[in-house]
């Protein structure tokens, strides 16, 4: 008897030491970079052979690099909605860019990311782009509105008549210290030293324009890439000849300019100088970041997530911007580093941002949540090579989806028309293996085991009402379908 409580005391207080020891540990804090509209195109990830991005390649040195890491929509509202919920497009019925998720149901109430931080003692603060729109108030103890330069009155280059404003880019004559990206990292930088000496440990979200259209950076960035030596993205002038005709209509969005208008105008290199050169600003800015961190002493006890909520056409398959089902729109860079996080590392299995919720409440230490649809990211985080054998999905509209894999692209459309794409020997997408023209039996075969990765609901879509919160073009209240005749449209009369 003397053993046997002998062993349950030794064993008990072995058990009040681990505990004892957990409580004691500082929870970690969080800093939350986004990005609006950044593809690949960064020195890490080798998307543009000439991208110059110091500052992002540096902290993707300090901790995992996806290297294949997706979007759950290819457009703001969505993409971001699905993040912060830890839900699908399918599953909310939110697939465009409104209405407020507040304002419907069934995402009325929903808890997001920030307030389950909140609810678990963090000091959850904010500025910049986070929520496309209207800033979730419950989400955060302090909101700072965010103030600067963001674009003029006139058009630099884009200045096809009827379109929308937003669509432009050029060098401007305007101090990055007066625009709006950079006035939110000088706050959040100055704010970073301040909310390390809080006893509550901080989850700060900044949120960076940049390079969304406008596509505005000064002369300082643009000089980075001359134009006589810019390299421009790979086309071929039959990549759309075997595409379903669904998928080559979802992608015409009436707002942007059409390829073959970039190509002829000899407009094509600006916007690729322009879209680099803002890059390279906004890494400036996360440099900012970086370097405020490092001098606050809470770095070694702060989890850093930079995300990007969709990728960005600029040319690729002889489209712009981003509302399609392919790699450029739906690629989109995702990098962690923090305690508890191996150094150095690339992860090329398939992942969403739909993850990164759980991930989070894992390296806090904080309780799961059942409700989440996403997956915890923290075994790649230990090691990148763990297994990991589900694809990556990404929705546009209700029954359009595409799953991407660690080797292959199976897109399926409301219609039931399909795609396929094999990363390993076709990284461009130009050569669909389950077209009309030739689908081999081992297209099939492959195609035919990933689409049991789609989902088996698809909710009807919930609409914004007209105006600010039209669920496509922020004209209105228009149907998929509405969209889609508009763009054909656009495109036959230019």
């Amino acid at each position: 008897m003397k053993v046997m409580r002998s062993t349950f005391f030794t064993l008990a207080f072995f058990l009040c030491s681990l505990t004892t020891a957990h409580a004691e540990t500082p929870r970690p804090n969080v800093l939350f970079i986004s990005i609006d509209d950044l593809n690949d195109w960064l020195g890490c990830y080798g998307g543009h052979p000439q991208a110059q991005t110091p500052n992002i390649d540096l902290l993707s040195k300090q901790g995992v690099l996806f290297s294949n890491a997706h979007c759950q929509a290819p457009i703001c509202n969505p993409s971001r909605v699905s993040m912060f919920l830890g839900k699908l497009p399918s599953t909310t019925g939110m697939y465009f860019l409104g209405p407020n998720f507040r304002t419907v149901e069934p995402t009325r109430d929903d808890r997001t990311l920030f307030q389950t931080f909140r609810e678990h003692g963090y000091y959850v603060s904010t500025r910049g782009k986070i929520f496309h729109g209207k800033v979730d108030q419950a989400s955060f103890d302090h909101v700072e509105k965010a103030t600067g330069w963001r674009r003029g009155p006139e058009k630099l280059r884009y200045t096809l008549k009827d379109t929308h404003p937003l669509w432009d880019w050029g060098q401007v004559d305007v101090p990055d210290e007066q625009q709006r990206d950079y006035k939110t990292a000088a706050w959040a930088a100055e704010e970073l030293p301040k909310l390390a000496t809080r006893e509550k440990p901080f989850f700060l979200a900044v949120g960076f324009s940049l390079p969304h259209v406008p596509i505005y950076a000064s002369k300082r960035w643009f000089d980075l890439y001359p134009l006589e030596t810019l390299k421009l993205p790979e086309t071929i002038s039959v990549d759309r000849e075997d595409l379903p005709e669904i998928s080559k209509q979802l992608t015409l969005n009436p707002t942007a300019p059409r390829h073959d208008w970039m190509v002829e105008s000899d407009e094509w290199k600006h916007a690729v100088q322009a879209y680099l050169a803002a890059n390279s600003f906004v890494d400036e800015l996360v440099g900012m970041l970086l370097d405020s961190l490092e001098r606050s002493h809470a770095a070694d006890n702060t989890i850093i997530v930079l995300w990007s909520d969709h990728g960005f056409h600029l040319g690729e398959k002889l489209r712009w911007a981003k509302r399609s089902l392919w790699e450029e729109t739906t690629r989109v860079p995702l990098i962690f580093a923090g305690p508890g996080i191996v150094v150095d590392q690339s992860c090329s299995k398939s992942v969403g941002l739909i993850d990164v919720f759980p991930t989070l409440l894992d390296l806090a230490h904080l309780p799961k949540r059942t409700d989440l649809e996403g997956r915890s990211l923290t075994p790649l985080l230990e090691n990148p090579k763990s297994q990991w054998n589900r694809p990556a999905l990404c929705t546009f509209g209700p029954n359009n989806h595409s799953l991407r894999g660690n080797r292959y692209r199976y897109s399926r459309y409301a219609d039931g028309s399909e795609e396929l794409y094999d990363h390993q020997n076709d990284t461009n997408e130009w050569n669909n293996l389950i077209s009309d023209q030739a689908t081999s039996v081992e297209s099939r075969q492959i195609a035919d085991k990933m689409k049991r990765w789609l989902p088996n609901n698809n909710a009807t879509p919930v609409l914004g009402s007209a105006g600010s919160d039209s669920p496509l073009y922020g004209e209105g209240t228009i149907s998929l379908g509405e969209a889609m005749k508009r763009g054909a449209a656009k495109q036959k009369s230019e």
